[in-house]
C-alpha cells in the first residue's frame, strides 16, 4: 500500500458493519489497556507495608469490570471468547483463572453485597441473660500480587490478539472506503478532530 501524498485534512464517519466492528475492537483494546494500568498500579500499591484499601479496591474493581466487559457478546460478535483465552501462549490453568476472574467480578459488581466485609449480628449473653447486641465483621482479603500478575499477563496477551484483529479490520474498512466516490465520501458526516485526538 502506498502512503498518501499529503496529510488528510478531514475524517469522515463510516457506518459500515466493518467500521462498527472495528470500533468495538478499539473499545475492547482500551479496556484491556485499562486492566494493564490497574494491575501495574496494584502491584505498586500492594508492595507497601500498609496498602490503602480504598485505592486497592478501586483499582481491582476497575480491572475486573474492564476485563469482563471484553467478553460481552455484543451485537457484532467482536467480544473475546473462552477459545481466545485457551489459545494464549501462557503456562498454567489460564482458562480456569479467566473463569475465576469473571466470578470475582460478579462479587465486586453485585449491587446487593458488600465486597469488603461480611457482617453478622449476635447477642451478648451473661449468665443466660441477653445483655446487648454485638455487630461483628470479617474483612475480605485484598487481592494478592500473584492474582494481579496473572490477570495482567492474560490481559497483555489478549491485547496483542486484539491489536492484530484491529489491524485486519482497519484494512477491511479502508478497502470498503476506497470503493466510495468522492461525492459519496462528501455525504459522510465529518468527524471533528481536536488537538491531541488520535
Amino acid at each position: 500500500m502506498t502512503a498518501p501524498s499529503e496529510t488528510p485534512r478531514t475524517v469522515r464517519r463510516i457506518a459500515s458493519p466493518a467500521a462498527a466492528a472495528l470500533a468495538d475492537l478499539a473499545a475492547i483494546f482500551d479496556d484491556l489497556q485499562t486492566v494493564l494500568l490497574c494491575c501495574e498500579r496494584l502491584v505498586t500499591q500492594l508492595s507497601v507495608p500498609e496498602p490503602d484499601p480504598v485505592v486497592v479496591e478501586s483499582l481491582w474493581t476497575t480491572a475486573l469490570l474492564s476485563y469482563s466487559r471484553c467478553f460481552a457478546p455484543g451485537g457484532r460478535g467482536m467480544g473475546l471468547t473462552e477459545a481466545d483465552v485457551e489459545g494464549l501462549e501462557l503456562e498454567g490453568e489460564v482458562l480456569a483463572w479467566h473463569k475465576m476472574v469473571r466470578q470475582i467480578k460478579k462479587h465486586y459488581a453485585d449491587p446487593a453485597v458488600n465486597p469488603r466485609e461480611t457482617f453478622e449480628v449476635g447477642v451478648a449473653v451473661s449468665d443466660g441473660t441477653p445483655q446487648g447486641v454485638a455487630i461483628t465483621s470479617t474483612r475480605q482479603a485484598l487481592p494478592d500480587t500473584i492474582s494481579v500478575h496473572q490477570t495482567g499477563a492474560i490481559a497483555y496477551q489478549l491485547s496483542q490478539l486484539v491489536d492484530a484483529r484491529i489491524g485486519e479490520h482497519q484494512a477491511t474498512v479502508l478497502e470498503g472506503a476506497r470503493t466510495l466516490s468522492p461525492a459519496e465520501l462528501e455525504t459522510l458526516d465529518e468527524v471533528e478532530l481536536t488537538e491531541g485526538s488520535e
